[in-house]
């Protein structure tokens, strides 16, 4: 068995389970024993141990007298707990085998086992125990003797290494294998919201039962120390952060394209038409986020997918020439008669084809005299034709994309051929028929 360690903790020692301490569970506070006014008043700090000298008398005719067998009172400090011990033990091993303390490699005793137990004497003893600490964001074990984990934070940062200790953690369960805080209260932070423990020294599977605090799969928990603000404020805090991941789906549009064919029956004066509507398509975009306490942590890209594929636009366009429109033949020579029944029969008919200023009126009174007119009725330009009418009399493409010249000339043709009775409103009012 060692004698009196200097040091609270051992890192990166072998795996080894120490006996369990005759003491009560090790998460659910002090072992059992007396709590006297006295107890509850000592504090972390280990008393100063004298030097031991061990006494004997002198051998004389044989006989032998040993001063260490005799009856002392002794005070006893196991984990924080304090006890006043009534033994005849000449040691200090022979105290801690008549208390039922049974020790490993990994505890701490001071005095050291071997030495000699004197009457007034304060036998200390603090159990080993296996922590796992979180230093810059990596985990590690180390072996502590502190009597709680205040004090073992409290000596590493002295040392200088900023920790935090990670409880084991089975299910929604978190255990420790020390107290927080053997005399003060601790901090309890839950999502972000904190609030105070008046007992710190009762474990924390009691703290975060009595909280009720339930934890999942995902939710962290550390115990990390903290500088206190004010006289009697919690030195030590519970910190459990809320995770949750979840994924999450975007969706972004995918243009589509637009193909161009060509058609060799249609006109390519006829300009484009469209085959097949063009439709955007849809891709999906699933991240994995994780939030902490409410707040996103990171995301991780899981999928990236077209989950609706874009329908593409088909256009056509023609390539054929059309053909040039046959002459018109020239009119006959109306025959000869009298004036008057000259005008009765322009009346009626139409008569010679007019010129000048009676196409001007007619295109005014049909349009307001604009060649580009397109109503949205289905008639077109100056003379208001429609596309069947239009293309009859040798026109290509719109009335209306046609020039004022063109315009008139396909209307004198249809004149010539049905008479001013194809404007019937308008030819009326200019006194045409």
């Amino acid at each position: 068995m060692p004698g009196q360690h200097d040091d609270w903790t051992r890192v990166n020692a072998p795996h080894h389970t120490p006996e369990e301490p005759a003491a009560a569970a090790l998460d659910a506070g002090p072992p059992a024993g007396p709590s006297t006014a006295d107890a509850r008043r000592r504090r972390r700090r280990w008393p100063l141990v004298a030097m031991v000298a061990v006494l004997a008398l002198a051998v004389t005719g044989g006989a032998v007298a040993v001063v260490d067998q005799a009856r002392k009172t002794v005070t006893l400090d196991v984990d924080g707990t304090t006890t006043t011990v009534t033994t005849f033990a000449g040691s200090v091993e022979g105290l801690l085998d008549e208390e039922g303390l049974r020790l490993s490699e990994r505890d701490l005793v001071v005095p050291a086992q071997d030495g000699v137990l004197r009457d007034g004497a304060e036998v200390v003893v603090r159990y080993g125990r296996q922590l796992t600490i979180q230093t810059d964001g990596e985990e590690r074990d180390v072996w502590v003797t502190a009597l709680d984990a205040d004090e073992a934070l409290r000596t590493l940062a002295e040392r200088g290494t900023e920790a935090t200790l990670v409880p084991t953690r089975s299910g929604d369960r978190a255990t420790l294998p020390l107290r927080l805080d053997a005399h003060e209260p601790v901090a309890l932070v839950v999502g972000g919201e904190e609030t105070v423990v008046p007992d710190g020294g009762i474990g924390l599977r009691a703290i975060l039962a009595e909280a009720e605090v339930a934890l999942d799969g995902d939710d962290r928990i550390h115990v990390e120390r903290r500088a206190a603000g004010e006289l009697g404020a919690p030195t030590v805090a519970v910190v459990v952060q809320r995770v949750a991941v979840e994924e999450v789906a975007e969706t972004h549009r995918v243009p589509f394209e637009t193909e161009t064919r060509t058609d060799p029956d249609r006109y390519a004066d006829q300009g484009t038409a469209v085959e097949q509507e063009g439709k955007d398509g849809e891709r999906t975009v699933v991240h994995r986020v994780t939030t902490v306490d409410g707040k996103e942590e990171s995301r991780e890209q899981v999928s990236d997918e077209v989950t609706t594929e874009p329908v593409t636009e088909v256009l056509v366009k023609g390539t054929k020439e059309r053909p040039e429109p046959e002459p018109e033949p020239e009119p006959e020579p109306a025959p000869e008669r009298s004036s008057s029944s000259s005008s009765s029969s322009s009346g009626s008919s139409g008569g010679s084809v007019p010129t000048g200023d009676v196409w001007a009126a007619l295109a005014q009174c049909e349009s307001g005299g604009n060649p580009a007119t397109n109503t949205g009725n289905g008639y077109y330009g100056m003379y208001q034709f429609s596309l069947s009418t239009w293309q009859s009399v040798g026109g290509t493409g719109l009335p209306s994309d046609a020039s004022a010249a063109e315009q008139t000339k396909r209307a004198q043709i249809l004149q010539a051929r049905a008479g001013w009775g194809q404007w019937p409103h308008c030819a009326a009012k200019l006194g045409l028929l």
